[in-house]
């Protein structure tokens, strides 16, 4: 019987699972997200650069003096962030600004940032994963915004008042619900817009539903939900968006076994 060939070993230098390069991880977000393929006011992809490898990840909404000493002091070589530093503006390096720098630099931490490349993404986008915890049916996108569409809308699997839908959303994210009722009392067609989704609310009303879910109120968009007779359902910007990070954090997981965090620094807003 022939004995079995050995196998070479694998080079010392090459990657474990529960590490990647830096540069290799970048690429595989900017593909996954398709960052060069989205128009944006954010600046996407990596904001700041840190250490070359990456053991471990935080993940949070936004990124602040707060989130990124969060993220050194967890232990973390990248940030992940749906709210990044870059908002197509060069800023100067002072006052705050400088700060949020210093501590980035001072850590060798990586700064990730994917704002609309998120909220957009199919599998692991902000409004994605709200229309899968609500088993909503049949969702297509809607929403544009800068010619992509962030939102995504279709149906309950069961009609249910209006009140026990926003108890749900409540339970759902933890955030107390600001409801206005401008429709009928029944919810069955629901629009999901992440954050700032307020200025959907028309076009919610031409696609025939009778709520929008979204983040936070407009004061130009007020009479919009009575006039054009829709449910906004309205549970706050912050709450709204943590689904994405923690959704791209994970598939990181998945991806390279990184561990991760999520970085809980709520708004309120």
């Amino acid at each position: 019987m022939t004995a079995p060939l050995p196998t070479d070993p694998a080079p010392t230098d090459a990657p474990q699972r529960g590490e990647v390069q830096r540069d290799t991880l970048v690429r595989w977000l900017n593909e996954y997200l398709r960052v060069n393929q989205i128009s944006d006011v954010s600046m996407n992809g990596l904001q700041i650069e840190g250490t070359g490898t990456v053991r471990r990840v935080a993940a949070s909404v936004d990124t602040s003096v707060k989130t990124l000493q969060h993220a050194a002091d967890s232990g973390a070589d990248l940030l992940l962030v749906h709210h990044g530093l870059f908002w197509g503006e060069p800023l100067p390096v002072t006052g705050p600004h400088r700060e949020r720098l210093r501590v980035a630099i001072s850590a060798d931490l990586n700064l990730y940032a994917a704002h609309l490349p998120l909220d957009a993404h199919p599998e692991v986008g902000n409004s994605a994963m709200i229309a899968r915890a609500l088993s909503l049916q049949n969702a297509r996108p809607f929403a544009a915004w800068m010619g992509t569409e962030a939102g995504v809308y279709g149906e309950l699997p069961f009609e249910q008042s209006l009140q026990d839908f926003a108890d749900r959303i409540q339970k759902l994210t933890g955030e107390i619900c600001l409801v206005h009722g401008g429709g009928i009392p029944t919810v069955g067609r629901v629009g999901i817009v992440s954050g700032s989704g307020a200025g959907h609310i028309a076009e919610a009303a031409a696609l025939g539903l009778d709520t929008l879910l979204t983040g936070e109120p407009e004061h130009k968009h007020f009479s919009d939900a009575f006039e054009y007779r829709v449910n906004v359902v309205y549970a706050g910007h912050y709450e709204t968006e943590v689904f994405g990070v923690r959704a791209l954090a994970a598939k990181l997981e998945e991806e390279f076994g990184l561990p991760w965090q999520f970085l809980h620094h709520p708004t309120g807003l």
